[in-house]
């Protein structure tokens, strides 16, 4: 017997809401880059290809782009670069992990403000309470990330990560209902995505340094395991291309003075595109020795065992070099330390929220 059937999308008020914030903030980061800046972007029909055959052929697989974290308009500002005909097609756009801390704050919305997003929510998820902030990226496809640092409840297996993985696969039929909202501490609740067949086979975007790191060369940090995950336990694997950008930095630079809210005009924003890569010849073994560790039975194991832990670390270093290779494609400085892609490399560094870090004297702001 099939359990219930999940619904196919939200409702249509949540949907047009979204298209318009979407629409809205695309249209802007595009007319940003492009108006006030001096922008130059490699292999753009790399990803807009990828695209355009997941919306015409059907997606049979989810994609996961993966990019590094140069400045805290990293997103939405690289995807002005997307033409304005894919900014309201919102099926086919990214979804984000975004800093809990920043963007969910729990501040409630009063009955005459917003009232328009307001109605949305009330009539797509009746049950959740909702805040301008929390309203608008959820609306704008990024999910509620808790981050280690800020709270104890971050981490590689917090839900908003089962909800990622989920939206890059097909999950399989389930006997009970899909919950249409999850919470990220057994109190608050967020729209779940995942539960929409509409969202099966999604696009994904990651950033896995998991801070902005403006460092002199732009070399990179380590890669959080999260990414690891997304790669490991997808199901099918999902289509994967990376990406570098540098320039953002000059818009939004760590150590700008008065007024540090406005972003700087007149930079030269570059960005490179891989080829979609081939997850099988890049990642088949890893996601094979996962398969067998997820074989024998026991999901705890998995957090601990030594195997999965090193698995985790082998694919967030060759995702970390995908994005090297493009780094240094665009002429800067080849990487002569492999240890700057180990966490341990990086534990030195002060608990603070922002720093000049005695590893490689890069301005970290973990917002």
């Amino acid at each position: 017997m099939s359990g219930p059937a999940s619904p196919a999308s939200p409702g249509l008020s949540w949907r047009l809401a979204s298209m318009a914030i979407m629409g809205t903030v695309g249209a802007l980061s595009r007319g940003f880059l492009y108006g006030l800046n001096n922008v130059e972007v490699t292999g753009l029909d790399h990803l807009l290809d990828t695209l355009d055959r997941r919306k015409t052929q059907g997606r049979e697989r989810g994609l996961l782009t993966v990019c590094n974290h140069v400045a805290v308009l990293d997103d939405p500002l690289m995807w002005g670069i997307l033409p304005l005909r894919y900014t309201t097609d919102v099926e086919n756009l990214r979804w984000g992990l975004g800093a809990h801390d920043i963007c969910f704050k729990n501040r409630f919305v009063k009955p005459t403000r917003a009232p328009t997003m307001r109605r949305a929510v009330e009539r797509a998820h009746p049950d959740l309470s909702s805040s301008v902030w929390s309203t608008f990226f959820s609306l704008g496809q990024v999910l509620p990330t808790r981050r280690l640092w800020h709270s104890p409840l971050g981490g590689l297996y917090q839900p908003t990560m089962a909800q990622a993985i989920n939206l890059l696969s097909n999950p399989p039929k389930s006997t009970v209902a899909p919950k249409l909202a999850f919470s990220t501490d057994g109190t608050d609740s967020f729209p779940a995505p995942a539960a929409y067949t509409a969202n099966r086979h999604a696009w994904v975007h990651v950033f896995p340094e998991a801070c902005c790191h403006q460092s002199p060369d732009s070399g990179l940090r380590y890669f959080k395991w999260g990414i690891s995950r997304l790669i490991l336990e997808s199901d099918p694997a999902p289509e994967f291309i990376p990406m570098f950008i540098h320039g953002t930095q000059s818009i939004m630079p760590e150590d700008r003075e008065w007024p540090r809210f406005l972003p700087r005009i007149g930079k030269r924003v570059r960005v490179v595109i891989g080829e979609p890569t081939d997850v099988d010849r890049v990642f088949g073994h890893h996601r094979a020795a996962w398969k067998r560790l997820v074989d024998r039975g026991d999901t705890e194991l998995l957090k601990r065992d030594p195997e999965a832990v090193q698995l985790r670390i082998e694919v967030a270093k060759s995702v970390r070099g995908e994005i090297e290779k493009l780094r240094e494609s665009i002429g800067l400085p080849r990487e002569e330390d492999e240890a700057a892609a180990l966490a341990e490399t990086w534990s030195k560094e002060p608990n603070k929220r922002k720093f000049k870090s005695p590893v490689d004297g890069s301005l970290i702001n973990r917002h």
